[in-house]
């Protein structure tokens, strides 16, 4: 029994040995990620025909912002309407439309004549009311006269230096000034002309730093606070004007459901205008290692969002939380990791399992 058990003993062949194990650890090797190389996908999917070509990314963390465009209202820093405040002739007109003029500065002048002369006879009666006084104190000095003659004269000093006073006020309202540093514009009054405190002489305002208010969705109201950076455009120029958000509006517009605020910007060479209509946009938040994927990588499911990675030569479905979202590209927030290698193209016949195979390899 032996002997027959010999007979039919298979010799090893040592080519045939050799093939085999080359074989046995070209499978067992692992695969790390997706590979461009052809050979290597069609034996990752056991025939190279049926391996998808895809093109896939991988990614890496980048800097992104979280911006919202919205429109705005260029406003002047501080603005005023110059309107007297009493009613008189305009003797006198000092400054040109459309100059610069400095705070304290006289713009307008009203007749004063009446108001002058009623000043010089209030200081004489004052003057005679004073040495009254002053004689009378005397005497009371020496108990000449009683100190409620004294107080009575007293009174009649102080009343007279009250209605100086008014007086000196009436004719200082008869100079309009310029509350503040900045440009007058047109004038509607001229010398000779009429005025009362309703006529509107001239608008006035301070331009050398601009204000823009503008609207956000009320989504956004928890995430825009004092000191957020805005990017401000206006008509044509595509130059854009850096500002910072100063205040924002206590509560939300119920009939737009928008969140007021207001942002100042530099205006030193007065290119900006008050009144101009602005695109702004605002940025929320920075963050600088992102995951940023293109939007056309995300796949919508009534579940959520996925994408799809590969992983030894085949697409892996992944759910994933998606954060803030640009004109081309969404932040991952969860389900990625930075190194994995993301499906880009083939989306509608890629599924969990398909073998894959990468024919180019795109830049973030």
């Amino acid at each position: 029994m032996n002997t027959m058990h010999s007979a039919f003993r298979v010799r090893p062949n040592p080519g045939r040995l050799l093939a085999a194990l080359a074989a046995a650890a070209i499978l067992g090797s692992p695969m790390a990620g997706c590979s461009n190389s052809e050979s290597q996908s069609a034996g990752a999917g056991g025939a190279g025909g049926s391996a998808l070509p895809v093109e896939a990314m991988v990614l890496t963390p980048q800097p992104i912002e979280n911006k919202i465009l919205t429109t705005g209202t260029l406003l002047a820093n501080e603005e005023v309407e110059l309107r007297p405040e009493i009613s008189g002739r305009v003797s006198a007109v000092y400054f040109e439309e459309g100059s610069r003029v400095l705070r304290g500065d006289v713009l307008v002048k009203i007749n004063d004549r009446e108001i002058s002369a009623e000043l010089k006879r209030k200081e004489l009666q004052e003057k005679l009311a004073s040495d009254d006084e002053r004689r009378k104190r005397a005497l009371l000095d020496i108990n000449g006269i009683s100190r409620e003659e004294y107080e009575r004269v007293l009174n009649t000093l102080h009343m007279v230096q009250a209605e100086r006073e008014v007086i000196e006020s009436q004719l200082a309202q008869t100079e309009i000034v310029a509350p503040m540093t900045g440009v007058v514009g047109l004038r509607y009054v001229s010398v000779g002309g009429y005025v009362t405190p309703t006529r509107l002489l001239a608008t006035m305002q301070s331009v050398d730093t601009l204000k823009v208010e503008f609207s956000v969705p009320e989504k956004y109201a928890g995430r825009l606070a004092a000191g957020a950076e805005v990017l401000v455009t206006t008509g044509d120029s595509p130059e854009g004007h850096v500002g910072k958000v100063y205040a924002v509006e206590s509560k939300i517009d119920l009939a737009t459901r928008t969140l007021k605020a207001r942002a100042r910007l530099p205006n030193r060479n007065r290119q900006l205008m008050p009144g101009a209509f602005a695109r702004v946009g605002i940025t929320l938040e920075r963050i600088a290692d992102a995951i940023v994927v293109p939007a056309s990588a995300i796949l919508p499911q009534l579940e959520g969002e996925r994408v799809f990675l590969c992983e030894n030569g085949r697409a892996r479905s992944v759910p994933v939380t998606t954060g803030i979202r640009t004109d081309r590209s969404v932040q991952i927030t969860s389900g990625v990791e930075p190194a994995d290698t993301l499906i880009l193209t083939g989306l509608l016949q890629v599924g969990e399992g398909t073998p894959v195979r990468i024919t180019n390899t795109l830049a973030q």
